[in-house]
């Protein structure tokens, strides 16, 4: 089994409790990050009608429920919100939410939509699971309408060692594997993700590989002194 493989089967088996484990993990603090993730793409993207938002690893359909809410809040009227994982034990879950989506089996390299199908592609804390980067980037700057935006929501490495980066480090490390892994009863799993964060980019260098594929930024931000990163990029017209 290759690595992808191995990363999916492992999603697989902490499906079920994922969502508690994220919400223990992170305090809940994640939905804010998120929230304000969807109203600022919203405010950049400046469209009262938004035809299609495609969530990739949209997991349990986090992301997409995001999207749904804040456009209603928003008086926005978004015609389709399709999650896209490869994990079909992730996607079960979501369909059990009956969240106002649709979900499609798909790894982040080979999405099944003709090209320029989407307003909005988004990707939360999914990026750092996608071993072949590289394509995926592509394969979303593929999938992306012409001014459409790219939204990553992911736990970059920070670039110099500091107080915050050692709490970080110390919970990533020491607590979340301890936490996670009994609240999952898959110990492998919650040892992985924080390693995950080790062997992945830090924020200038995510940013340096979009501008080489031909991205615009239009927005950085870190939440909670850097834990989580925003970044939304724009495909030029």
């Amino acid at each position: 089994m290759n690595k992808q493989k191995k990363i999916v089967s492992m999603f697989d088996q902490i499906a079920k409790t994922y969502d508690i484990s994220n919400r223990v993990l992170s305090f809940g603090i994640d939905k804010s990050w998120r929230k304000d993730a969807c109203d600022k793409t919203y405010k950049i993207l400046n469209q009262k009608e938004i035809a299609t938002i495609i969530d990739v690893a949209c997991g349990t359909g986090d992301m997409c429920e995001f999207w749904d809410q804040r456009a209603k809040k928003l008086k926005i009227k978004l015609k389709e919100i399709i999650g896209a994982d490869p994990s079909r034990g992730m996607l079960e879950v979501a369909k059990e939410k009956n969240l106002n989506a649709s979900y499609v089996v798909a790894s982040a390299k080979d999405l099944p939509f003709k090209d320029n199908k989407a307003d909005i592609i988004s990707i939360s804390y999914g990026l750092r699971n996608v071993i072949d980067r590289d394509e995926g980037l592509r394969e979303f700057k593929r999938v992306l309408k012409p001014n459409g935006l790219l939204v990553i929501l992911e736990f970059t490495k920070l670039k110099d060692e500091n107080v915050i980066s050692k709490l970080r480090d110390f919970y990533m490390k020491k607590v979340l594997p301890i936490v996670g892994g009994v609240l999952s009863r898959n110990f492998s799993a919650y040892k992985y993700l924080p390693n995950s964060i080790d062997n992945f980019l830090t924020k200038e260098k995510l940013i340096q590989e979009l501008q080489e594929i031909g991205f615009d930024i239009e927005l950085t931000k870190g939440y909670s002194m850097d834990i989580s990163t925003l970044i939304i990029a724009r495909k030029p017209i």
